[in-house]
């Protein structure tokens, strides 16, 4: 019985990464301003309260990578900038951010399912672009400042083009889809829940 539920869950990692692969390569090409959305954070969650933390820490690494793959590539013009001038914080900042989103939407989920798992799903939700947002602002200011301040600001400063031009609308967009998407993603977490138990 445990290796027949060891693989269902593998087998629904595996789902969730070929969306997450086909989110993300989609909306490279989706721009809210400077950057693109990120409409790859609502299978990050989901996978995140379905699978636990270690499965959300997954997909986002692959989210990551995605974005990372983009900016070497050409394919998304803004990250190409900042690995052009910072290959290795580029790298860690597009890796390191989106991995701990996943990680953080496990970790709140996993806090919180006892008391009420419909909290728990809407704070997991919400956690995951709150951090993978506030990661990318903190992680821009701290090592890649200097080329966005040379190729993106212009008449601003580096913190309002990060917080209001680069970030403001991306994010109140992925928040927003994934707090609309954490009723059904709770619903289907315990469905899930009653047919493994």
């Amino acid at each position: 019985m445990k290796t027949n539920s060891k693989l269902v869950k593998m087998a629904e990692l595996a789902i969730l990464t070929a969306i997450v692969i086909i989110f993300q390569s989609l909306g490279t090409f989706i721009h809210i301003g400077p950057t693109s959305i990120s409409l790859v954070l609502v299978p990050i969650a989901a996978g995140a309260i379905l699978l636990g933390p270690a499965s959300g820490a997954f997909l986002g690494f692959v989210f990551g990578a995605i974005t990372l793959w983009a900016g070497i590539s050409g394919a998304d013009y803004f990250t190409s900038v900042l690995f052009a001038a910072h290959p290795v914080y580029t790298s860690l900042i597009c890796i390191l951010k989106a991995t701990l989103a996943g990680l953080a939407a496990g970790l709140v989920y996993k806090a919180l399912k006892k008391k009420n798992s419909y909290v728990a799903a809407v704070a997991a939700c919400a956690a995951c672009p709150i951090v993978n947002t506030g990661l990318f602002i903190l992680g821009s200011l701290l090592a890649v400042s200097d080329t966005l301040s040379e190729n993106f600001v212009s008449g601003t400063s580096v913190i309002y083009f990060l917080v209001i031009v680069c970030a403001g609308l991306n994010f109140i967009a992925e928040l927003l889809l994934n707090m609309i998407l954490s009723p059904a993603i709770n619903r289907l977490s315990v469905i899930l829940n009653k047919n493994t138990n």
